[in-house]
C-alpha cells in the first residue's frame, strides 16, 4: 500500500464473462465490447506500477454485473421478481440493452442467479475496497483520496444525456459536489489539464454509485470519477487499441504524478 493515502479503482476493465451468464457469450465482440472501460487498466497500470499508487480493479465484465450499481438497481426485464418496472434499470446492476440499442438479455434471470453473481463479482470487488479505506484510516490517515476511472464514447449516443454531443477528453464528476472536498477536485482537474487533456466537469456524467458510496467528505473520504475519451486512443467501432494510446498512457503517467506530488501539501489544507 502506497504511503500517500490515495488510489486508484478500474471497476469497468474486465472481460471476463461469468459461466452461468449464456445470454454474454455469443455475442459478437463489438456488442460485447461497447459499454465496457476496455484498456483503461492498460492505460493507467504502468504509471500505478511505477509510482507504487494503490490501485483496485475487476476481470469480470460489466454487462453481468456492473461494480458502479447497487444490487437493488434491477427490473422486471432483468430479475425475476424485481418490483421496478421494466426499463427502469435496463442498464442497472445487470444490463439488458447496451447504450447503442443492442439487447443483451434474452430475459431476466432468477432472484438465485442475482444473488449468486452479486456474490461472484459486487461482494469481493466492494469489499476489497472497503479495506483499503480501513487500511489507510488504521495508518493513521484521516483524509484518504479515492479516483475511480472510466472511458466514455467521444459523442453521447440515444441513451445519454448528450445525444449526438462531442464530449471532452477528460470529464471529472464529483456527484455535483458532494463526493469530494473541493481542494482535491481542483487539483484532479488541474492534474488532467496539465498534460494537455480538454477537461469537463459533471457534464454528462455526475458520478455513479461508486462515487455515491464512497465520496463522504466529512468522514475523510474523497472520491472523484474520471472518464476517458475512447477516440483518444481505441477505434470505437473495432475496439481495438490505436498507436496514439502510448501518448494517452504517457499524459496519465504525468496527471497521475501530479496528484501524488501535490496531495501531502493539500492534506494539511483539509
Amino acid at each position: 500500500m502506497s504511503q500517500i493515502p490515495f488510489f486508484v479503482t478500474m471497476p469497468h476493465s474486465g472481460e471476463k464473462v461469468p459461466p452461468s451468464c449464456d445470454w454474454l457469450k455469443q455475442l459478437p465482440e463489438a456488442v460485447l465490447m461497447c459499454d465496457i472501460d476496455r484498456y483503461i487498466d492498460v492505460l493507467y497500470e504502468p504509471s500505478l506500477e511505477k509510482l507504487k499508487i494503490t490501485s483496485h480493479k475487476t476481470e469480470w465484465h460489466r454487462y453481468a454485473v456492473d461494480l458502479n450499481r447497487i444490487p437493488s438497481d434491477v427490473d422486471e426485464t432483468s430479475v425475476i421478481g424485481s418490483k421496478n418496472p421494466a426499463g427502469s434499470f435496463n442498464r442497472g446492476f445487470h444490463w439488458v440493452v447496451t447504450t447503442q440499442g443492442d439487447p443483451l438479455m434474452l430475459g431476466p434471470i432468477s432472484m438465485k442467479q442475482h444473488e449468486d453473481l452479486k456474490q461472484l463479482i459486487y461482494d469481493p470487488f466492494h469489499h476489497d475496497v472497503q479495506e483499503i479505506f480501513k487500511n489507510f484510516k488504521g495508518a493513521g490517515h484521516q483524509n484518504i483520496f479515492h479516483l475511480d476511472a472510466h472511458s466514455m464514447p467521444s459523442r453521447g449516443t440515444k441513451m445519454h444525456k448528450d445525444p449526438g454531443e462531442k464530449r471532452a477528453d477528460i470529464v471529472i464528476s464529483d456527484f455535483l459536489g458532494k463526493s469530494c472536498n473541493i481542494k482535491f477536485r481542483d487539483l484532479v482537474i488541474a492534474a488532467y489539464v496539465s498534460v494537455g487533456f480538454k477537461v469537463g466537469y459533471n457534464w454528462p456524467y455526475v458520478g455513479g454509485r461508486l462515487t455515491e458510496h464512497y465520496g463522504q467528505p466529512l468522514l475523510g473520504q474523497h472520491t472523484i470519477q474520471v472518464e476517458l475519451n475512447r477516440e483518444l486512443y481505441m477505434d470505437e467501432v473495432t475496439k481495438k487499441l490505436n498507436d496514439s494510446h502510448k501518448d494517452v498512457q504517457n499524459k496519465i503517467a504525468k496527471a497521475l504524478a501530479y496528484i501524488q506530488f501535490e496531495l501531502p501539501g493539500l492534506m494539511k489544507l483539509i
